[in-house]
């Protein structure tokens, strides 16, 4: 039990059972390659805990900001619990360390893969939701989402790319981007899309991605790279 009273330790959360933090610590390849481990891998809890995230974020942006239209929450809570948010969180956590994972996830980089981090994060605070209730959640997620929260909203990163390269386009070229789809590739069911943005005639982005939509976000994402190093 030493390893899980550290993780305790560093989360700054004792738990009345203690399998509930083994298994969210517990990622599907552990279980692989540990056929006798007497409990299930993540993926349930992981489930719960997102629930749980998007009703617990969703309740402080809207005490937060009691003036603001539902699009815009909603575009801020997105932001705060995309993988990449979550993933941050559990980095400041050191949550990969804790980590129950197979050997070949392991030396593959398994303990820093952004997705390995959300779920886990996502599963200890299912865990911690049913070991001491909602309360207890909002006690450990607040003191994260508060400098991201500031940091998302300095940075306007809970726009899309499409957005925000509009703003810039307009506010520095006064022209509209515009894209169009010059490739599509793959079967029905594993499509991939080529777009371009194009600004005055000008082509400022490509992308890929499995729908159209998906590619053009890229389009614009690479555009605004090219802006940025004007």
């Amino acid at each position: 039990m030493l390893h899980l009273s550290e993780c305790e330790a560093a989360f700054g959360i004792t738990f009345a059972d203690k399998t509930l933090l083994q298994r969210a610590l517990t990622h599907r390849s552990y279980i692989n390659e540990n056929p006798d481990f007497p409990l299930e891998d993540n993926e349930r809890l992981e489930f719960l805990g997102d629930a749980i995230l998007d009703f617990v974020v969703g309740e402080y942006l809207y005490h937060r900001f009691p003036e603001m239209q539902e699009g815009n929450l909603t575009s801020l809570r997105a932001a705060l619990v995309k993988t990449e948010t979550l993933a941050r969180f559990a980095g400041q956590l050191d949550l990969g360390r804790y980590l129950f994972i197979g050997h070949g996830e392991a030396e593959s980089g398994g303990r820093e893969r952004p997705a390995n981090l959300c779920a886990a994060f996502e599963a200890l605070v299912g865990a911690i939701y049913l070991d001491q209730g909602l309360q207890a959640v909002k006690d450990f997620i607040t003191p994260l989402i508060g400098p991201e929260l500031e940091r998302v909203i300095q940075n306007e990163l809970d726009k899309d790319p499409k957005s925000l390269l509009q703003e810039l386009s307009q506010g520095l070229l006064q022209l509209t981007p515009t894209y169009r789809t010059v490739a599509e590739r793959g079967p029905d069911h594993a499509k991939e899309f080529t777009v371009e943005v194009v600004i005055g005639g000008q082509v400022y982005g490509r992308g890929q991605g499995p729908s159209k939509q998906a590619a053009a976000q890229a389009a614009a994402r690479a555009a605004l790279q090219r802006f940025d190093g004007q």
